[in-house]
């Protein structure tokens, strides 16, 4: 009599927090540059990358600047165009490390960690020293961010008639839910013959 036994169907997903890279390609990246009494100016990125070696606390993050909405269309043309010169400047990096970085330490309430880098916008770099902060969310790592830049370190013109519009301290929050890359896939049946 055959019988076809499913001996072993195996995941290997080495979901070991220990030894991975954890990845997203759906932050969130806002930044408001607004004054009181002006318009405001704020847009949104849903579509940042982030990457966060689990070994090592080495962490980088890419943002396409083309991929800021704003809800006037009018902005989001002159802040490609004559601000950020995205056709020039497409992406805003930042390449660092979290300092102390444990995940083992990492729990569901949220835990502050320094995080120390250089950072990439319109071609010019800065180093920076900015708290993040860390959480567990299921089965994956909630990194969230609150800084400010100011506009002249990237070498960003701001005509004179909008200065007074345009705050030069520009605040950017960040928010990115990185996962465990999967990999290692491997999927084992074995066929029995009676």
């Amino acid at each position: 009599m055959k019988k076809i036994t499913l001996l072993s169907l195996i995941l290997i997903s080495n979901f070991s927090f220990a030894q991975e890279e954890m990845i997203t390609h759906n932050g969130i990246v806002n930044f408001e540059a607004s004054v009181p009494l002006f318009e405001e100016v704020k847009a949104t990125n849903e579509t940042s990358s982030c990457t966060l070696n689990t070994n090592t606390g080495i962490i980088t993050d890419v943002v396409i600047i083309k991929d800021f909405y704003f809800k006037i269309p009018i902005m989001e043309e002159h802040f490609n165009k004559n601000y950020l010169e995205s056709n020039h400047h497409p992406k805003a990096i930042f390449k660092g490390k979290i300092q102390g970085f444990n995940i083992n330490i990492i729990g569901s309430d949220s835990k502050e960690f320094l995080m120390k880098g250089k950072l990439e916008i319109h071609g010019k770099s800065k180093e920076i020293s900015i708290p993040v902060f860390l959480k567990k969310v299921g089965d994956g790592l909630e990194i969230t961010s609150n800084f400010k830049v100011r506009i002249n370190d990237f070498n960003i013109k701001i005509p004179r008639v909008l200065i007074v519009k345009i705050d030069e301290n520009v605040t950017i929050k960040t928010n990115y839910l990185v996962q465990l890359k999967p990999h290692n896939l491997t999927v084992k049946i074995v066929e029995n013959l009676d």
